[in-house]
């Protein structure tokens, strides 16, 4: 495969994976290209266990978890906790007046912990089965199960809080 179908083929899959760990366009675009580059040098390597895409999203998942070890991510974090104490002056009424009860949920999707973000993307975004998740993530299917209905439940209560009982 050479790097131009590559591309085309599972880029925009890829830059939505790595955004829904990171929660930024231009660090996501950084981890795809950097996995993109990994992959097409080491494609010899490729043992074909499972689907390319399989393999391609394990490295952007490995590359994530990367990116949340570093030094620069650590760092970051501690000056965007100080602008967000600041944007929570909104009042929360004025908020859900502008948006839709998508969007909303889009938002509390992106702000649950990485280890049940993860499973809703992969489960309801992608539709992968219980067994294909516990791949990409290198965990049980029970436990994989086990965050699925972790972050319903969360995301049910969230969801409650914001718009309601009839959107729960």
């Amino acid at each position: 495969m050479n790097f131009e179908k590559m591309i085309d083929s599972y880029g925009e899959s890829l830059m939505r994976l790595a955004y829904t760990y990171v929660k930024n366009r231009q660090v996501a675009e950084d981890i795809v290209q950097d996995v993109f580059i990994r992959a097409y040098e080491k494609i010899d390597d490729f043992r074909g266990e499972s689907s390319y895409q399989t393999y391609l999203y394990r490295m952007t998942v490995n590359r994530c978890h990367d990116h949340f070890r570093s030094w620069s991510f650590r760092n970051l974090l501690f000056s965007d906790k100080n602008y967000d104490h600041k944007r929570q002056e909104n009042s929360v009424e004025t908020e859900i007046l502008s948006k839709t009860v998508h969007n909303i949920l889009g938002e509390e999707i992106l702000s649950l912990p990485l280890k049940y973000r993860e499973v809703i993307v992969f489960h309801y975004y992608k539709e992968y089965s219980i067994n294909q998740i516990a791949n990409i993530l290198e965990i049980s299917s029970n436990t994989v199960k086990t965050r699925l209905r972790r972050a319903k439940d969360k995301l049910k209560e969230k969801m409650v809080d914001k718009v309601g009982d009839q959107y729960g």
